[in-house]
């Protein structure tokens, strides 16, 4: 008994932080930018080029820390010092301001998220059925808070004012500290006495590239947010220049794309297990590059609407496959510093066309730049087939244990770079 109400804690925890957190990314970060201060896409790309640099340094905190003292504590202190970082962007009053505040905001969000998709095996221990079951309840949360969160903002917004989204994302932070403070965690034993900080995380890089699959599943997470980059300086603009729409849209078209998510999430677990495999996780990549083309490629709203579901959907299959395949093939005691490296990756992924993704919207426009990106991750994932391929076959020839496919989404964050 006692462990179920652990298990429901941290659900309930998971849920609400991921709510909140949803709805002051998407309706409250980008809402202030692009509606309040009319930001440039430069401004746009400047504020999330930030928000990646200080969520990598995040990421790469919160997977050493989560190895040396659990993802309990990790999480509640994150989600304590979360609630002035949000509570202080509400006080933004331009454009500048806004960037600087959601630096701090990037920087303790990135361990919430990074102790978040580490919790499962200091629940349950090592039993694969038992594993499976508690990443399925906890990302099917997760899932569930992304349909809901953005519709809330939006909701928020119509009633009040964008300002008070950020309020209910401190209050969401502070219940889910408290929630999970009594949760009791089976800590893995690791091989190793601790070191630096810093070398740890260096062993856990050093880990992912010398395995080729680990470094291929990373870099493969990596392409794909090369390709996205530009989403997060454009996507705000393309609702207010292309669509035409006002700052609540943005919230209710990224609930259908979180329904999308979590139908994706549950396909995949009906799927042939081969698709667990270097080849899958190309495939699936290639037809995320499409998915997002489906839902820039018009400038109707209705249009867009199905393609936020389509997009949606293989983003959830794609997401809990690159999770999988990465706990798979992870040493054991490197949980932490596997899914920290990955989210680095993820981070820095996005860092690049932030750089170029203002001048080709202006030269081109918001709409054939995110198409291009689209374009771009498809043409590079068919080309990675043939390494997958190398990648199977070095599987076949060492056998790895089956593994159970969860419903998971990598870092709970599909899109917005925060929580």
């Amino acid at each position: 008994m006692a462990r179920k109400r652990d298990v429901v804690r941290v659900i309930a925890a998971r849920y609400l932080s991921r709510a909140g957190s949803e709805a002051a990314f998407f309706v409250g970060v980008w809402g202030k930018a692009a509606f309040d201060f009319n930001a440039t896409s430069s401004q746009i790309a400047g504020l999330m080029f930030v928000l990646s640099v200080v969520s990598i340094l995040g990421s790469v905190i919160g997977g050493v820390l989560v190895d040396r003292y659990g993802p309990r504590r990790v999480l509640i202190g994150a989600e304590v010092l979360f609630v002035p970082a949000t509570l202080a962007v509400a006080f933004a009053r331009d454009i500048g301001s806004l960037t600087a505040l959601v630096a701090f905001w990037g920087l303790v969000g990135a361990p919430v998220m990074t102790s978040g998709a580490s919790f499962a095996p200091f629940l349950v221990g090592d039993d694969e059925n038992e594993l499976r079951k508690m990443n399925s309840w906890l990302e099917s949360a997760g899932s569930a808070a992304f349909i809901t969160g953005p519709a809330l903002g939006s909701l928020i917004v119509h009633y009040a004012n964008v300002d008070w989204v950020f309020y209910i994302d401190a209050a969401t932070s502070l219940v889910a500290a408290v929630l999970v403070a009594r949760t009791i965690l089976v800590h893995p034993r690791r091989e190793h006495e601790h070191g630096t900080p810093l070398r740890e995380f260096r062993d856990g890089i050093a880990t992912a590239y010398r395995a080729r699959s680990l470094r291929f599943y990373v870099l493969a997470g990596t392409v794909v947010w090369l390709g996205f980059g530009a989403f997060s300086a454009l996507e705000p603009l393309f609702f207010r220049d292309v669509l035409k729409t006002g700052v609540e849209a943005i919230g209710y078209m990224n609930s259908l794309f979180g329904a999308g998510i979590l139908a994706g999430a549950l396909l995949l677990q009906r799927l042939p297990k081969k698709v667990v495999s270097a080849r899958g996780l190309c495939i699936a990549v290639v037809l995320t590059g499409l998915g997002s083309i489906a839902y820039v490629g018009t400038s109707s709203i209705r249009v867009v609407a199905v393609g936020a579901v389509m997009w949606g959907i293989v983003i959830g299959v794609l997401e809990p496959l690159l999770r999988t395949l990465l706990h798979r093939d992870s040493p054991a005691g490197m949980v932490g510093r596997i899914t920290g490296t990955a989210q680095v990756h993820r981070q820095a992924g996005e860092l690049l066309p932030l750089a170029f993704a203002p001048w080709l919207a202006a030269v081109f426009g918001v709409q054939l730049t995110l198409i291009a990106g689209g374009i771009t991750v498809a043409i590079v994932a068919l080309l990675a087939l043939r390494e997958a391929g190398a990648i199977d076959r070095a599987a076949g020839s060492h056998p790895l244990p089956d593994v159970e496919v969860a419903t998971l989404i990598v870092s709970d964050e599909p899109i917005s770079p925060n929580r």
